[in-house]
């Protein structure tokens, strides 16, 4: 295992009136850092364009993880795939980008736009092998990964978009690798970039999206660890065995709770400075300060709103601007998590907390075991590697 991974993201809009969307993005895992993402984009829109997308999505990214060669992938799939009769083309067609070892990227393109590339900031020309494969022409690519590539594969609402309104002809391919290259230098996560490219087009669109328009971007990085100690252990005997864990790891190290955050001062012996001069929301308790803890927030209340940020985020991600500058603590905990991050290690006491037993109070022991366990599932959904570790 080298030292990059690839960090995924992608969002869509309806073609106006429905409520379905016509394209479909699946990801399947594999063995030895290896993904297997595909894009798909059904003919028209609404149920049927949905059912044909997701049905093709599924069936390659099955297919490629079971192993089966390129040929017998696309063979089966154009093969399966009708022709419509009046249009003479596929009812849907799709962008596979397989990612190998976290080193190769492998793309198979077959009538969506073409997947931009761009390396050091800047859009860049790849190789292509045109491939006839069951009647359909296939552009086939391999390319060895480098740290900050990016690539964007998108449906064909994207280039499509302010066709009669903004551009005579849509927004050319070339303008929108330009578009995203000003993002890209800046450092902006995969996700955050397919919101932006889609977000405009909806612009383009006035609103009103003539077609489905879906962007996948993914992004190749290096590997950065992150640990978060919440709430005291069950057993007072094992605070510094929990202590010297948490801080004998690797990245940053964020500590959430009260009780947490007052045993962390006495074990480092620094005092725990609290911050009130903060700009954030308002229903996010006050950060603190402790030399060595790259941050120190409240427990439950901030945890929740994290986990709230993290379910908006996988869905549209139409929080992104509120918690991305802002300085309260869940919105520096998204920051980390879900920006930063790619591996993420739990640290979580048992221990009960007796303020909480209140049964006036809708805090309790299982709501904060239930929010690691669904925090925990969303950054994983996300595509980070997640550890949960209880004391």
């Amino acid at each position: 295992m080298n030292d990059l991974c690839t960090e995924i993201g992608y969002k869509s809009i309806n073609h106006v009136g429905e409520e379905l969307c016509g394209d479909h993005i699946d990801i399947a895992e594999q063995e030895d850092d290896s993904q297997i993402i595909v894009l798909a984009d059904g003919l028209g829109s609404g149920v049927k364009a949905s059912i044909l997308s997701t049905l093709t999505s599924r069936i390659i990214s099955t297919m490629m993880a079971a192993g089966l060669s390129l040929e017998e992938c696309v063979s089966t799939i154009a093969a399966t795939l009708p022709v419509c009769s009046v249009r003479g083309v596929a009812y849907s067609t799709f962008t596979i980008i397989h990612i190998l070892n976290n080193r190769t990227a492998e793309l198979i393109q077959y009538d969506n736009p073409l997947v931009i590339m761009i390396r050091d900031g800047s859009p860049c020309a790849y190789p292509k092998t045109e491939r006839n494969i069951g009647g359909k022409t296939i552009y086939h690519s391999v390319i060895r990964l480098m740290e900050g590539d990016v690539f964007v594969a998108m449906s064909d609402g994207c280039p499509y978009a302010g066709i009669g309104t903004a551009f005579n002809f849509g927004w050319k391919r070339e303008d929108i690798a330009d578009f995203l290259a000003m993002y890209v230098k800046v450092g902006y996560t995969a996700k955050a970039l397919a919101t932006l490219l889609v977000d405009e087009c909806n612009k383009l669109y006035d609103g009103r999206p003539g077609d489905d328009a879906t962007a996948c971007v993914v992004r190749v990085r290096k590997r950065v660890p992150m640990n978060l100690l919440f709430g005291p252990p069950s057993n007072r005997d094992d605070a510094d065995r929990m202590m010297s864990l948490f801080f004998s790891k690797e990245g940053k190290h964020i500590v959430c709770g009260g009780t947490t955050s007052t045993i962390v001062s006495r074990w480092l012996r620094k005092p725990l400075v609290p911050k009130l001069d903060y700009a954030g929301s308002s229903d996010v308790p006050p950060i603190a300060e402790i030399e060595g803890v790259d941050l120190v927030t409240e427990g439950v209340i901030t945890i929740n709103k994290v986990l709230e940020y993290a379910g908006d985020y996988l869905k549209d991600n139409a929080s992104y601007e509120m918690w991305s500058y802002s300085g309260d603590g869940a919105s520096r905990i998204c920051q980390l998590l879900f920006e930063e991050a790619t591996d993420i290690n739990f640290y979580v006491g048992r221990a009960v907390n007796p303020a909480h037993q209140n049964p006036d109070l809708p805090i309790n022991f299982n709501i904060k075991m239930n929010l690691v366990k669904e925090l925990s599932g969303a950054l994983t959904k996300m595509g980070k590697r997640v550890k949960v570790s209880y004391f």
